[in-house]
């Protein structure tokens, strides 16, 4: 089972009041329906959004509505479940807001719809229901999209949404509009004004595994990259005493510099840090990070003098 199927099966058993589900109503119907010769359609393949709806027309409007299982036209495995409302059509599209008293259809539903801030959530809800759709935290992007047909439809939910400070983004695609959310905290949010609460727990921990498992490897990563270091400057350093020492260069150097020289051959693949601790323990006399960097630095003074020497004599 999807994510977005989870959170469509959770919030399909919420209890609402009667306000609620005229708003959930609306929400679903206005971007779900279509008028037939035969009435007017729902369809879905979830069968809990189709039982939920079709409960909440009869108890609301005190009437039946026809229900038929057809084969889904998509390829998809699931039966296509349609829900056609042909008693008390017109005056149930009225109340929802889908449509006016002649029948015409509304761009946006009546102010009284979304009074409030629970009917605002429940129309949200009835969008969701209808064309909503979110990826799993753990095997993909953050991703929230609602796919909308028409266009005063979509500005409107568009600006419900931000109501909320959710910052949520519009898109023209082939079929309509996208309205979609990619920050993870504005996902969360959205999960919490439709009241999918179960389904948030499993997004914040799957946030928290994802937070954690990139920061130890950014951790791994820089890790990583301080050993590569440690490993080009120490392999740098040697290749400065071998050209002291093929050229026999080493009474050119003072004590402290030629103590230097030893204990980086042996001790090729310390870091500076490590080797000035070594020093300092093993000879009794204490040489800073630093200090020790500029022995290093005389080192490659000398082996730097040796190699344009050596350039000059191959051109004479």
């Amino acid at each position: 089972m999807s994510y977005t199927t989870t959170i469509k099966e959770e919030i399909s058993k919420n209890i609402s009041s009667k306000s609620e589900t005229i708003a959930e109503l609306s929400g679903y119907i206005r971007n779900n329906g279509h008028n037939t010769p035969h009435g007017f359609q729902l369809t879905t393949e979830n069968p809990y959004i189709c039982e939920r709806i079709e409960k909440q027309i009869e108890t609301l409007y005190e009437t039946k509505v026809k229900k038929e299982v057809k084969d889904s036209l998509n390829f998809s495995k699931k039966d296509l479940l349609v829900l056609t409302i042909e008693e008390k059509k017109d005056f149930i599209l009225e109340d929802i807001g889908y449509q006016d008293k002649e029948g015409n259809y509304l761009g946006r539903p009546p102010e009284y719809i979304v009074g409030a801030n629970e009917e605002i959530r429940a129309y949200l809800k009835g969008v969701f229901l209808s064309s909503g759709s979110i990826n799993d935290p753990k095997t993909s992007r953050y991703h929230m999209e609602l796919l909308i047909e028409q266009a005063e439809e979509a500005v409107f939910v568009q600006k419900l949404l931000n109501l909320f400070d959710l910052n949520v983004k519009i898109l023209t695609r082939d079929k309509g509009y996208m309205l979609y959310i990619k920050e993870a905290d504005k996902i969360s949010d959205y999960l919490k004004i439709i009241k999918a609460n179960n389904a948030v727990l499993y997004f914040e921990n799957q946030r928290i595994y994802r937070n954690k498992k990139n920061q130890a490897n950014r951790l791994n990563n820089c890790e990583q990259a301080n050993m590569d270091k440690v490993i080009a400057t120490a392999t740098a350093q040697l290749d400065d005493i071998k050209i002291i020492e093929e050229n026999l260069g080493t009474s050119l150097l003072d004590d402290k510099t030629l103590e230097a020289l030893e204990y980086r051959k042996k001790y090729p693949e310390t870091s500076l840090k490590e080797l000035s601790e070594i020093i300092s323990l093993e000879t009794g006399k204490s040489i800073s990070k630093s200090g020790l960097n500029h022995r290093f630095r005389k080192i490659k003074e000398l082996a730097t003098k040796f190699k344009n020497l050596e350039k000059e004599n191959e051109k004479a």
